[in-house]
């Protein structure tokens, strides 16, 4: 029962933040926490949770009241690098960071 989302526009180092606090939690308190939650980055791993809980329901035949997160894990995509033109013919870099998740459930 697993759930993947690639190349999310957001810093790892941002996305980890909500990580810390959901890992290891029951998927139903989770899921209540990030639809709440007031920022974008709880909004994006609400879905990949919401998915890993579909795949759980509709392939393992598993209840929701059952499951919980074992494994949370986030990792560095793929970069975009893009410049910012500043004076005499230089440029800047702006580095675009990007996330991949892996979230895996498992049963009680």
């Amino acid at each position: 029962m697993k759930a993947y989302g690639k190349n999310i526009r957001i810093s790892p180092k941002k996305l980890r933040v909500v990580a810390e606090i959901v890992r290891g939690q029951n998927a139903e308190q989770a899921l209540k926490f990030l639809k709440f939650a007031p920022t974008k980055w709880a909004d994006l791993m609400y879905k990949i949770l919401a998915s890993a809980v579909a795949n759980a329901e509709n392939n393992d035949n598993q209840k929701l009241s059952t499951l919980y997160i074992s494994t949370l894990s986030v990792n560095k995509g793929i970069v975009y690098k893009r410049w910012n033109p500043v004076s005499r013919g230089r440029m800047h870099p702006i580095l675009k960071r990007t996330s991949n998740v892996k979230l895996e459930l498992q049963v009680k």
